[in-house]
């Protein structure tokens, strides 16, 4: 089951205090970007951050899984605990890459 549109959107509006947001539609599932780095995939309505030591005190006890088959195990964002994952964000963007220009 793919994500709704409406998951989506909520997922965008939450995070919009931390810049510029924007989803881009992937196989069926999307990938959020915040400041033109990607930082969660979202799939069948829920929301997967990578599973950085960087997060690893802020996560301890949250729940983890595999967005989708063959993919590494990610921390699950509980979207009820908005100021938690607003930190888990500002935490890891700073350890994230932005994304290769492609070359023409």
């Amino acid at each position: 089951m793919a994500c709704s549109i409406e998951f989506i959107e909520t997922l965008c509006d939450l995070l919009s205090p931390l810049g510029e947001v924007r989803s881009r539609k992937m196989m069926g599932d999307y990938v959020i970007y915040v400041n033109e780095k990607c930082v969660i995939t979202a799939c069948d309505n829920i929301a997967y951050i990578k599973k950085l030591p960087c997060l690893a005190e802020l996560m301890e006890g949250e729940a983890c899984g595999c967005p989708y088959s063959g993919a590494k195990v990610a921390y699950i964002l509980d979207l009820s605990r908005r100021e938690k994952v607003l930190k888990a964000i500002e935490i890891i963007w700073d350890k994230l890459p932005f994304p290769k220009s492609k070359r023409r």
